[in-house]
C-alpha cells in the first residue's frame, strides 16, 4: 500500500494513528486497505505539502468519503484553499523576484565582481553598478 501511494510505510502508519487512513487486520494481523487508499494517502499528502496539519485535514476527510458537506465544512474547505492562494501568489513573487535576479546575474556573469555568501561583500567600488539603476533594487541607505 505504501508503495502505491507513494508514501512511506513510517508516514502510512503515522496516518492511521492519525484516524487519517483506516485499516482493517486480515487474519495473520496484516493491515488491508480498502483500494480508495491510494487516492485518499495521495490527497493527504497534497495537504500536507500544502501545509495543513493532521488536525486540520481529519475534519475535510468525511467529504472527501461521502461528498456530503455541512457549511461549517464548505467554509472549512473555502477558508483552506484561500489560504493555499495566498500562498500560492506568496512563491509566486519570490519565483519571479528570482527570475529577476537570475536575469541579472546572467547579464552580469563578466563582470570582475564577487559575491560568493562566504565571502561576504567583497567587490570593488569600480565594479559595483548603482543599485538604483537595477530594477527592483532598493539604494543602500548606509
Amino acid at each position: 500500500m505504501a508503495e502505491r501511494a507513494g508514501v512511506s510505510v513510517r508516514a502510512l502508519r503515522y496516518y492511521e494513528e492519525q484516524g487519517l487512513v483506516v485499516a482493517d487486520r486480515g487474519p495473520g494481523g496484516h493491515r488491508q486497505y480498502p483500494d480508495s487508499a491510494v487516492e485518499r494517502v495521495r490527497f493527504i499528502q497534497l495537504l500536507y505539502a500544502a501545509g495543513l496539519s493532521s488536525k486540520a485535514i481529519l475534519p475535510i476527510l468525511p467529504f472527501l468519503d461521502t461528498l456530503v458537506a455541512t457549511p461549517r465544512m464548505a467554509r472549512r474547505l473555502e477558508a483552506e484553499r484561500d489560504r493555499i492562494k495566498a500562498q500560492i501568489g506568496d512563491l509566486t513573487k519570490a519565483h519571479d523576484r528570482l527570475e529577476e535576479l537570475i536575469r541579472l546575474a546572467a547579464a552580469y556573469k563578466d563582470s570582475p565582481a564577487t559575491c560568493e555568501a562566504d565571502e561576504g561583500p567583497a567587490m570593488s567600488s569600480a565594479a559595483r553598478l548603482p543599485r538604483e539603476r537595477i530594477p527592483g533594487l532598493r539604494p543602500n541607505r548606509r
